[in-house]
């Protein structure tokens, strides 16, 4: 879920990968989504033509908070994130400032995931028995032309949408290598007009450009040999990125992805009953002692349990065995669980992981870091004119992810641009996750986010 994970070592080596049925051709295997209140809706919007199955060419938004709102925050999440990463911060910022919506957007690639099963009695049958139709890599050349150029022609849809004509202010933000688009997106030339030109200001959550994520100890292989190489390999048919497979729950693409969801949704509908998902983990990742649902789930997100950074948040630790011989879950920390478990569940969509991330995508965003227009870039058809031209307010926040350097950089954005002011907030305690499902009372992003936005108004 972050730029992060992509170069680290993750826990665990690869267990077996799931069984699954491939997509029928033509068919797309994306759900309705059914809103939970008149103010939060899941919204589709047709856009470019990119090659993919039918039902792919277009994205959808999470919008949350009144349409009449005249101020519309449009969040885009990091890698391997989906729109419901931002549900429960959605709401918690629409209650605090008057006037906004909050729009997340989520990726063309997301309508190739199967979400049907968790609509099902049994989820846990639909996907760890084989029954999910799965996107086969060497079926899906066209996800070798998904990067990012694809992705902010697809955003521009969303933003324009937004903004009603100029008639609302539309504030671009992201998490992690979605702060890295919403910038890109700021100094991309569409066509002769700057990606800033439609915005009201820019929020960076743990990610950036210019050396955001140095602090990770991550490498950025944007060498003209490095990249040469990765395209090389997307060209093999290497056109979806595998990493999370080494969190150890399957080797497909989609595998870690579906366990995460699977959790969440057993720990957010019974979480005090015996977990369902225990027997059939790997035996690497297995509880040694009888776990509820809610307590596998932190078992698998908690940073106490020696999670990477950057897929990890501060919850809490197992309970005390029952009268029964099954431990629970004690909150502890910034990020309760069950705020957790309630995002991870989605509904069926939209959901917290996205399935196929496309290789390419990370190529472009890596070589975007320089946040200039070089030969490397035009090279990869990545039109990044109007850094320097940025003329909006800025806010950046960072956690213990990246060691500060989420902030010294967006400062060296500030100090080359016209932006007419920036505010830096940190918060060391917080995990890269945390700040999207922490408790209001503890989430120093809302408390810091929300002024600033009720002051662009």
């Amino acid at each position: 879920m972050s730029r992060g994970v992509s170069r680290r070592t993750l826990l665990g080596g690869v267990a077996g990968g799931l069984a699954l049925s491939p997509v029928p051709a033509g068919h797309a295997a994306a759900k309705p989504y059914a809103p939970g209140t008149a103010h939060e809706r899941y919204v589709p919007f047709a856009v470019g033509a990119g090659g993919g199955p039918a039902g792919t060419d277009r994205v959808r938004v999470l919008r949350i908070g009144a349409d009449s709102a005249p101020t519309v925050l449009v969040t885009v999440p990091g890698m391997f994130g989906a729109a419901n990463d931002f549900r429960l911060l959605a709401r918690d910022l629409v209650a605090a400032v008057p006037g906004v919506q909050v729009w997340a957007f989520d990726r063309r690639e997301e309508n190739l995931a199967d979400r049907s099963g968790f609509t099902g009695a049994d989820p846990a049958a639909y996907y760890l028995d084989g029954h999910y139709r799965s996107q086969d890599p060497a079926a899906s050349a066209f996800a070798a032309d998904w990067g990012l150029a694809r992705t902010l022609e697809d955003l521009d849809t969303v933003v324009r949408a937004a903004s009603r004509g100029g008639r609302r202010r539309v504030v671009l933000g992201g998490h992690s290598w979605g702060a890295t688009t919403a910038m890109a997106y700021a100094a991309w030339d569409f066509d002769g007009r700057p990606g800033h030109r439609g915005l009201a200001g820019l929020v960076l959550v743990d990610g950036g450009v210019r050396g955001a994520f140095d602090g990770t100890g991550a490498p950025v292989l944007d060498s003209p040999d490095e990249v040469r190489e990765r395209l090389a390999a997307i060209d093999g048919g290497a056109v979806f990125d595998l990493t999370l497979s080494a969190v150890g729950l399957g080797a497909r693409a989609e595998s870690t992805q579906i366990w995460y969801q699977l959790a969440g949704h057993y720990a957010h509908h019974d979480p005090r009953g015996r977990s369902v998902l225990q027997p059939r983990m790997p035996e690497a990742l297995r509880p040694s002692a009888p776990v509820t649902n809610a307590a596998l789930l932190g078992v698998l997100v908690d940073a106490g349990f020696g999670w990477p950074n950057d897929i990890s948040v501060h919850s809490g630790h197992l309970g005390a065995s029952g009268s029964d011989g099954v431990r629970g879950w004690v909150d502890a920390g910034v990020t309760p669980l069950a705020r957790v478990a309630e995002a991870y569940a989605g509904g069926p969509a939209p959901a917290v992981w996205e399935w196929y991330w496309p290789a390419r995508l990370s190529v472009d965003l890596d070589v975007s870091d320089a946040y200039a227009d070089t030969g490397q870039a035009r090279s990869l058809g990545l039109r990044l004119r109007h850094g320097t031209g940025l003329d909006v307010p800025l806010y950046a926040f960072e956690t213990s992810y990246a060691r500060g350097t989420i902030v010294s950089a967006a400062r060296r954005v500030v100090a080359d641009s016209r932006i007419p002011y920036a505010v830096y907030e940190t918060d060391e305690g917080m995990n890269h996750l945390d700040p999207l499902f922490a408790a209001p009372p503890h989430n120093t992003l809302t408390r810091t986010l929300a002024p600033f936005l009720a002051g662009l108004g």
